[in-house]
């Protein structure tokens, strides 16, 4: 049937954001695009548009798939319980043999200056997305405005390292370390 997708739209993001995860954006040309997902250079574009409209879609993609388990990990329990299961949704991630090393919004935020406005704008909305999850949380605990806000800042900014420490080659033992002392910090804060 004349212009029926022969192909799984949604396998085909996920192979282009693990593309675009592993080698960044900069590195990332069409052909490579071409590689890791099995579609020709003109299926590309007139499925998906330009490099940077791919790209766009990889990130909501990626930003939809661990923002749900995000928000998951921070909607029951205690605050300090909320920020370990937060934390753990980041280390499972880095752990998992099946997506590369890091983040792919944290990756995007470090090449901002290199990167259209679009996609800037994008990684600093889903940056923006988890100090609001973050601080939602925080907020039903007896911390003062101020210092949900201090806490939200803390660990999202904790997260994001999360995965810089995590391409570089830090082990899950000292990345546990970063965790246990900010989970620790709040679980302090909180009993005083």
């Amino acid at each position: 049937m004349a212009g029926k997708k022969q192909f799984d739209v949604d396998a085909v993001l996920d192979a282009a954001m693990v593309q675009f995860w592993r080698a960044g954006y900069a590195d990332t040309s069409i052909d490579d695009l071409s590689k890791a997902t099995g579609l020709n250079r003109s299926s590309i574009y007139a499925t998906f548009g330009d490099k940077d409209a791919l790209y766009l879609r990889c990130l909501d993609r990626y930003a939809a798939r661990y923002g749900d388990r995000y928000d998951q990990a921070l909607a029951g329990g205690p605050a300090v319980d909320a920020v370990r299961a937060f934390f753990d949704v980041t280390l499972e991630r880095i752990a998992d043999p099946d997506v590369p090393d890091g983040c792919l919004i944290a990756q995007t935020a470090m090449t901002t200056p290199v990167l259209n406005a679009a996609i800037a704008a994008r990684a600093s909305e889903a940056l923006g997305r988890q100090r609001a999850r973050l601080r939602t949380a925080l907020s039903c605990t007896e911390l003062a405005a101020s210092d949900v806000e201090d806490f939200a800042v803390h660990f999202a900014a904790v997260n994001q390292s999360l995965a810089v420490m995590s391409r570089a080659g830090t082990s899950e033992a000292e990345l546990r370390t970063v965790t246990d002392i900010s989970v620790n910090a709040l679980a302090q804060a909180l009993r005083c």
